[in-house]
This record gives structure tokens, sequence and C-alpha cells, in this order.
């Protein structure tokens, strides 16, 4: 819950739309009053009300101090994705926000409103992903996802071929076509690290799976230049505005 001082305070006696009241409060237009309120920069009895079409009656309205009529920036999410989670079921909230998100952006309910899911991980993998509202954002990792490094970290089990890992790197054919150069290392015993681009669905099991390779498990570290750090299974984070795939 959030609240704030109150520069500009009412008490209410008739059901109004809070835009209106708004208006009335404090002689901005129409449109500056839904901007504020959209904006998170209005509270009803001190809770934080950002639908500018709620009826009010008897509570007090508060705009902030620092309130700005500007439109609400389009928001990127990054995501610590598990294996096993349906997104249709998933939600965004304040209980699974990373407390360690330096973004600076303020939580918005119109931030989790036509989100786009881009570059959806491999299947059974868990990891990274990312949802956008900017288009710009959803054009790049569209139109550029040929062109853009994709980091994973492979549990396998199984006995690696002789010519295993030169295969891995460069010389396997998936779906019919020759695959593009990749860089593929042992972390440890067990994992590999995957840095590829263009990432086909089924395409790193496919790999694995040619030169004697079952994979365990899978997660996605990076996109880009951008990556998970140091998210929690379940936790999301705004990218801050410096941020570039």
């Amino acid at each position: 819950m959030r609240s704030f001082f109150a520069p500009y305070l009412i008490l209410m006696t008739d059901s109004i739309r809070l835009a209106k009241r708004l208006v009335e409060l404090t002689q901005c237009s129409r449109r500056e009053a839904e901007l504020y309120i959209a904006g998170g920069w209005v509270s009803v009895d001190g809770v934080v009300v950002e639908e500018p079409q709620l009826m009010v009656g008897e509570q007090q309205v508060v705009l902030h101090p620092k309130a700005s009529a500007i439109p609400v920036a389009p928001i990127t999410i990054a995501f610590h994705q598990a294996a096993d989670l349906n997104l249709d079921t998933h939600t965004f909230s304040a209980e699974t926000h990373t407390p360690d998100d330096h973004s600076g952006v303020r939580m918005l309910k119109q931030h989790f409103i036509k989100l786009t899911h881009c570059m959806p991980l491999q299947t059974n993998a868990s990891g990274l992903s990312v949802f956008t509202q900017d288009f710009q954002v959803s054009r790049k990792l569209t139109a550029d996802a040929a062109k853009i490094e994709q980091e994973y970290v492979v549990e396998v089990l199984g006995e690696l071929s002789a010519d295993g890992l030169k295969l891995l790197n460069h010389g396997l054919i998936f779906n019919g076509k020759p695959l593009a150069p990749a860089k593929v290392s042992w972390q440890n015993e067990t994992r590999l690290r995957f840095a590829l681009k263009g990432v086909q669905p089924g395409q790193i099991a496919f790999m694995c799976q040619a030169v004697g390779l079952e994979i365990k498990s899978m997660k996605r570290l990076r996109i880009g230049r951008v990556s998970m750090s140091k998210l929690a299974s379940g936790q999301w984070r705004y990218l801050a505005g410096y941020e570039r795939f």
C-alpha cells in the first residue's frame, strides 16, 4: 500500500468519477487528470488508485506534490522463468518483484497490460524470459533474432562422441540446413555452455542428441547484452533505460 503527503485535499460528498473529481480539485484538464491517475500519482483515502473511472464518494483524494501529467512509458521486463511454468496463469506482482531492481521504475498496473513475450525459451528450459510493451524492443528481438546471441547452460548425461565438441561448435545439420557456427565449451564435467545466434525451437536438444548426450536441464542466462543476473526463479525486474539487447 502506498500513501503520500497531501498538497491538495478535498472531502467528497457526491459519487463521481475520480478523474472528474480531480479536475474539480486541481483545475487541471480531463486529460491531465487521467494521466495523473494512470501514472500512480493520485490516492483515495491513502491508497494509490490508477483507474480514472473509479466512482468515489466521501473519501479524501490526494494528488502527489511531484505529480507529472506524462503518459506512462512502455516498459520491458526480465523474468526468471521456471521450466514448468504455465505462462497463461502467471502474473507479475509486487510479491515476485526482486528487491534488487535498480531501474528506478515505479511499478504501475499499466505495466502488465499488453505485454509481448519475446524470444521464448527452448522447450523444457528455464531462465531469462523477456516481456515488453515497447514496440521497438519487440521489433528488434524479432527482426534481429538471427544476430542476437543467446547464452545457455546445459546439464547433460551420457558420453560425448569423439568429435562431439567440434561438431557442436560447427558442422551439424538441423531441419535440412547447416547450423551457424556456435561457441560451445565445457563449464564443468556435466555442464556445457552454449553461446549461439538464431536459435531455433528444439535446436539445442537436437545438437546434444547428435553427439551422444541427453539433456538433464537447460537454463538461459543471457539474451544479447541483457543477462538474468541474480534473479531468483519466479522473480522479475524492469530493464533500466540504459540496458540494450
